[in-house]
């Protein structure tokens, strides 16, 4: 593993650790030519996802773009980084398990939004605004509107309640 720092080719290894939900090792590392310590993390792949733009544009799937547009929506929210990571690993095994290697981009969303409903509702608004591009304030009034009257917009495919 090359070192974020100074760029030296072979860090070593000072501490390994799995997740609560064992699908990631975090491992702790040292470069021994600068000795500047980091993290990195470890995660299974079961296969190469693609992912289908709005505009037909197919680009490879970004768990870290995943993990940072949930970390947005979840911004001074209480909750731990560890629940954040847990919510992303399942929605990406959720992909990978799903016996496709394309996906559109608005299936994911979708996914995203459900978890975040089940976490977090200032969250899900929070996504919900940039995910359904929201304009207005009367587009944010009339979500909250239909949020409080009913839990599901009629156009969110049906997924596992396990996030």
């Amino acid at each position: 593993m090359k070192c974020p720092f100074c760029g030296f080719l072979d860090t070593q290894v000072k501490d390994s650790r799995p997740n609560e939900d064992n699908t990631m090792i975090r491992r702790r590392r040292e470069c021994p030519k600068c000795h500047a310590r980091f993290t990195t993390a470890e995660t299974v792949q079961l296969r190469e996802l693609i992912v289908i733009k709005r505009n037909g544009e197919r680009r490879p799937f970004d768990r870290d773009k995943l993990m940072h547009s949930i970390v947005l929506a979840l911004r001074k929210r209480d909750v731990s980084l560890e629940q954040i990571d847990q919510l992303v690993n399942n929605i990406v095994r959720h992909l990978e398990q799903s016996g496709e290697s394309e996906i559109q981009s608005a299936e994911i969303g979708s996914y995203v939004m459900q978890a975040l409903l089940a976490l977090d509702k200032v969250a899900y608004i929070r996504y919900a605004s940039v995910y359904k591009n929201f304009t207005t304030t009367r587009d944010f009034e009339d979500f909250v509107k239909n949020l409080t009257g009913k839990r599901k917009d009629k156009n969110e495919p049906k997924v596992r309640k396990n996030y």
